[in-house]
């Protein structure tokens, strides 16, 4: 699928219960059959499949469950790494990419869930505003601090001077709802996206300062 591409029919949808970012890693525990199978076959090809954030229902199907309901904004996400640490269990790193709006989503007779996927822009690559700066140094002391617990939970190379990116990591690593990380995804202005980090830190009192 080339950049220019605007559809994406068929699109194979992983419906999970968080919300996966343009440029965010997602690592993930696969065992059914139908993601086993996805996994390989995306891995195979270089194709992608979709991150949906479900709002209702489980990733997994058991009996007697709720009905699954996902998100219509959903992100690509394409598998990087395959581990299986065990027979029928692979663990899949993945990485993000564009937002997509899933339309017709159907069910295949094995659970999986396809839609034909609209692909939506990529933010535009802007600066941080000066007015917004202390988010970008509050995040580079986060990744330092993270790293210094010895985790990293963002690809590299780092994109600090990218506000749609500094406003993704961010976003990733908030304590926020499900549901907020969701309406943060599908803005489609990475500076207005940014300003909401920056309020959410300073009502926090993680940054101060005008």
């Amino acid at each position: 699928m080339s950049h220019s591409a605007t559809h994406h029919a068929g699109l194979p949808l992983f419906p999970l219960q968080s919300v996966l970012f343009p440029g965010g890693l997602l690592s993930l525990k696969v065992f059914e059959a139908r993601y086993l199978d996805l996994m390989t076959r995306c891995l195979r090809d270089g194709t992608p499949f979709g991150v949906v954030c479900l709002n209702q229902g489980s990733e997994t199907r058991s009996p007697g469950a709720d009905a699954v309901q996902f998100e219509a904004v959903g992100t690509l996400a394409r598998p990087e790494e395959l581990d299986a640490e065990q027979p029928g269990i692979l663990r899949v790193r993945c990485r993000g990419g564009q937002r997509f709006r899933a339309e017709g989503a159907r069910q295949q007779p094995d659970g999986l869930w396809t839609a034909d996927a609209v692909l939506l822009p990529d933010d535009a690559v802007l600066p941080p505003p000066a007015l917004l700066a202390a988010t970008v140094v509050a995040l580079t002391n986060a990744i330092e601090s993270l790293r210094s617990q010895g985790h990293r939970p963002f690809a590299e190379p780092f994109q600090l001077a990218d506000a749609g990116w500094v406003a993704n990591r961010w976003c990733e690593i908030l304590p926020i709802s499900r549901a907020a990380k969701q309406k943060l995804m599908e803005l489609p202005d990475p500076l207005t996206r940014l300003k909401l980090v920056d309020e959410y830190l300073r009502g926090k009192g993680v940054i101060q300062g005008s």
